[in-house]
């Protein structure tokens, strides 16, 4: 065989492999690492119908609930990287909880960016049955009653704990940490009275709080929300908090590079696309859609600003 031959045979071959490289499965599994019917559980549902019309193929969703999402990261950075299993991945597992304890999987070095979904304030929120209708009227109690109020959160090492853990510091209180699943069974127990505060996503609490079930104090961004304009931010009371939460698309870390490609270049398009956009929006969810290299390099600046405030905090997993 001639060296033209061997040469134009390998490059044949290259492409090839680079075409079936390119290639998405015909059955997508989006794991979701908190419970059904919460903000994570909705977005995801969202993108999957567009995604899955977009490639002719069929996308469902795994909730595997647990552990702050941590449980669910471990299971896709331990997947096949053929694109058949991505992750709606958070703030907690990928730039929070590796700074405060031992997980199973480097978000570094097992999981891969695909581009950021959402990005978004979260809104604290009490049931009536508090007796508080402001910001101001919460920190007064608290500090009247330190250590028997309570707050929930999606698991230990999520924004919403780490969200409760700043505001006990800042506003000088005890409220009491409780970890739950995933941010429905959270609202479920503000609503039954068994828990007193919560840093909800507005997909999750807007229903109760349009019904007045629920009494909105504040949101958690520099600037006020969008989706609550007349709301005061938590910075108006205390000055310099801030804590946004947001959720990503995330692949196995050895997925290849040209599939990984392709896979941001679906997720980006679904997410614009304008009935996905307005859905999302509607439920407080600000899409965000970008590149994969602008994902991670946010995901770092992230994991150093939070690991900034655990150090200072001194914030356990409890």
């Amino acid at each position: 065989m001639t060296l033209h031959r061997l040469l134009a045979g390998i490059a044949a071959l290259a492409f090839t492999t680079l075409a079936v490289a390119q290639e998405l499965p015909k059955k997508i599994t989006i794991v979701v690492g908190f419970a059904a019917g919460g903000a994570a559980d909705h977005a995801a549902r969202v993108v999957a119908k567009r995604l899955g019309e977009n490639l002719g193929a069929t996308v469902v969703i795994d909730n595997k609930a647990g552990a702050g999402g941590n449980i669910a990261h471990q299971q896709v950075a331990q997947a096949e990287p053929d694109g058949s299993v991505i992750l709606l991945g958070s703030v907690g597992p990928l730039a929070i909880a590796p700074h405060m304890m031992k997980l199973g999987f480097d978000p570094k070095k097992d999981l891969a960016p695909l581009t950021m979904g959402m990005n978004f304030p979260n809104v604290l929120v009490v049931p009536p049955t508090l007796g508080v209708k402001s910001l101001p009227e919460l920190i007064a109690l608290a500090k009247k009653q330190p250590g028997v109020l309570n707050y929930g959160s999606t698991g230990a090492g999520s924004a919403s704990h780490l969200a409760g853990e700043l505001f006990n510091d800042r506003a000088g209180v005890d409220i009491v940490h409780i970890p739950y699943k995933g941010g429905a069974p959270a609202v479920n127990e503000l609503l039954a009275g068994r828990l007193n505060v919560y840093f909800a996503t507005m997909s999750t609490a807007g229903p109760h709080i349009a019904s007045g079930k629920l009494v909105p104090l504040a949101t958690t961004g520099l600037v006020r929300a969008p989706f609550l304009p007349n709301l005061p931010t938590v910075a108006e009371v205390l000055p310099g908090f801030t804590a946004t939460n947001w959720y990503a698309f995330i692949a196995p870390g050895k997925t290849p590079a040209p599939l990984l490609d392709k896979l941001n270049q679906e997720l980006v398009k679904a997410l614009k696309a304008p009935e996905v956009h307005d859905e999302l929006t509607r439920a407080g969810l600000l899409p965000a859609p970008g590149t994969r290299d602008e994902l991670a390099k946010y995901i770092d600046a992230e994991s150093r600003t939070w690991a900034k405030v655990i150090a200072d905090r001194k914030i356990t997993a409890n």
